[in-house]
């Protein structure tokens, strides 16, 4: 999967930016930022513009969402390789998660992708851009070390 999402610039700059590609490919760029950790209360459902469409679970995962929209579009354009996403549009509808369960502590390492949402909230709070990156690399090796 990491090989498909490292060559998605690659291949969208071969077919010329075809919107028939772009959606798809912001999908998979969403999946792929999401992490394990989101995935499950948050999906990409389409691309309208360059506005993408994300239905989450309740209000409070939308406004969790909103806090961290600007650090998200930046990370989902990272992977496409160009700014084709400018705006993150977040809609609540329950019917399209499994009931949720009690959610467990994430076991074992967190993937290079994978960012708490605990850790983006409070990185969203920082404006300087090279100290928030920071922040996030130091908090995510200090997480990983720990579960290991």
């Amino acid at each position: 999967m990491d090989e498909l999402i490292k060559s998605l610039p690659r291949v969208l700059r071969a077919v010329g930016n075809s919107p028939e590609l772009l959606e798809p490919a912001a999908i998979a760029a969403w999946k792929h930022t999401a992490g394990e950790g989101l995935r499950p209360h948050a999906i990409a459902t389409k691309l309208d513009g360059s506005v993408l469409v994300i239905v989450v679970r309740d209000a409070i995962w939308q406004n969790q969402l909103a806090q961290m929209k600007r650090a998200l579009i930046h990370r989902i354009n990272s992977v496409l390789g160009e700014a084709f996403v400018k705006n993150i549009e977040l809609r609540v509808d329950p019917t399209m998660f499994a009931p949720s369960e009690p959610i467990q502590p994430p076991r074992g390492e967190l993937l290079e992708n994978e960012v708490p949402i605990e850790l983006w909230s409070a990185a969203n709070a920082i404006q300087d851009k090279q100290l928030r990156q920071k922040f996030l690399k130091a908090a995510t090796a200090l997480l990983r070390r720990k579960t290991t």
